[in-house]
């Protein structure tokens, strides 16, 4: 006997539709374009009070189409900050290492960029005192719209309520409404490289 909720999969439906949409854009910016961002966002973030505090800070590495976010990864850690990056798991689980430079970087699984530093666990992302994600976009109540594979969700489940979490979009992506689930964990911030900092309700 079908148990699938109709709810649950109209909101399945309905992410995968606007998951291809803004994938579609995302993938049309032309590279000038999309370099042209990296460093606004980057200064956009670096000059949040609450970064400047933050003595560790989990963030990620860009690939294909998504906000740069090497620079930003460079300059937290030449000014002293202890920067971890994600590694997936073979269960699609976020472990985290830490950052240790350009050329701590190597091939992970699906085309990411990883750290080749030994890895801390799942559970090093309770550790950082601001937590930086990827996204596709951002509704103005915090949800965030990943890439279906739940990773960051999982992720965000361990991390405080008091941690400051920000999703780096473009600035055309934040938007009145994502679809979401009950698993799905908002963000408390959107960065974006025109727009600056949103915080979310």
């Amino acid at each position: 006997m079908d148990r699938t909720d109709p709810d649950e999969v109209t909101t399945r439906s309905r992410k995968m539709a606007l998951r291809r949409q803004l994938l579609t854009k995302r993938n049309n910016i032309d590279p000038p374009e999309r370099d042209a961002t990296a460093s606004p966002l980057r200064d956009v973030v670096l000059g949040l009070p609450e970064i400047q505090m933050a003595g560790t800070v989990a963030a990620y590495v860009s690939v294909g189409s998504e906000p740069d976010t090497r620079g930003l990864i460079y300059a937290l850690w030449k000014r002293g900050t202890y920067v971890l990056l994600p590694l997936l798991r073979a269960d699609d689980d976020l472990d985290w290492a830490s950052y240790e430079g350009p050329d701590s970087l190597g091939p992970g699984p699906r085309g990411l960029l990883e750290p080749t530093e030994p890895p801390r666990g799942v559970t090093a992302i309770t550790s950082a005192d601001l937590v930086i994600v990827p996204a596709l976009a951002v509704d103005r109540g915090g949800m965030r719209l990943g890439r279906g594979g739940g990773s960051y969700d999982r992720a965000l489940a361990r991390v405080g309520a008091a941690i400051p979490t920000i999703a780096l979009i473009y600035d055309d992506e934040l938007l009145e409404e994502v679809p979401a689930g009950p698993l799905d964990q908002p963000v408390r911030m959107a960065a974006q490289p025109g727009q600056g900092i949103t915080r979310l309700r």
